[in-house]
């Protein structure tokens, strides 16, 4: 194999507005969101090897709160090799950790996203962005809307995806110093999850919100003040679970 190096973004997301629309059998939450991916994020490298290892390497101003084992981008990278018994598939990543933890910006599902889409190309499997995202869906719930690739209006557990058109637009993203966990905030008993479902022209219009928020500024003061800092200069609102407000 002759070593070609894939270099590319792991974009961040923001939430435009986040409704928790029921809770299925299975413990998992029906939901209805609006992702807007950004033009910032982690830098990632990926260059195959014929060892069959996979090797991980981070640095950047977030790498010191990404573990380097078990993390989603080697679940990604086993997950896809699974799919091929036999071969001898490996490869050498590299990431430029800038995305913080416990952000609402979906660093982690990026990263194992790009993963997905790159070795997919780099081992020249195939697979479609179909199939990439269903094995995503495994990894977490914002995994798929990183494969689709673009912002797209989201339904399911997140993996029902129709593509949108917004328009250039520019964002302020404020990011308090903690990290919330969307395990413990989906969990708590007084999360709102009876939103009734809207359709595009109720967003334009402003009848959203994110149904997590109350929950996070509850539980994550930093957050709530963050968000109250940023309402005095312009209509501000949380992405995610938090912790960043935009």
């Amino acid at each position: 194999m002759i070593a070609r190096a894939l270099h590319c973004l792991a974009p961040a997301k923001l939430n435009l507005f986040l409704h928790i629309t029921g809770r299925r059998p299975d413990g998992y939450h029906d939901l209805q969101t609006l992702f807007q991916l950004l033009d910032f994020g982690d830098e990632m490298t990926f260059t195959p090897n014929d060892s069959g290892l996979l090797s991980l390497s981070a640095h950047g101003p977030t790498a010191n709160t990404m573990p380097l084992d078990g993390n989603l981008i080697l679940r990604a990278a086993e997950l896809l090799r699974a799919t091929c018994p036999g071969k001898t598939l490996g490869a050498d990543i590299l990431i430029d950790k800038r995305l913080p933890a416990g952000a609402g910006l979906g660093g982690g599902s990026s990263d194992a996203a790009a993963t997905l889409v790159s070795l997919n190309q780099l081992w020249e499997l195939g697979l479609t962005r179909e199939q990439l995202g269903a094995i995503g869906i495994t990894l977490g719930a914002d995994v798929p809307v990183f494969v689709h690739g673009h912002s797209a209006w989201a339904e399911g557990v997140g993996e029902k995806l129709t593509d949108i058109m917004l328009g250039p637009r520019i964002y302020l993203v404020a990011t308090p110093n903690c990290a919330v966990s969307t395990a413990e905030i989906f969990g708590m008993p007084d999360l709102t999850r009876n939103t009734q479902a809207i359709k595009m022209p109720d967003f334009l219009a402003g009848r959203s919100r994110n149904d997590c928020e109350a929950v996070t500024r509850r539980l994550y003061p930093l957050v709530a003040s963050t968000i109250d800092w940023l309402a005095q200069y312009a209509s501000a609102r949380m992405t995610g679970t938090g912790a960043s407000v935009f």
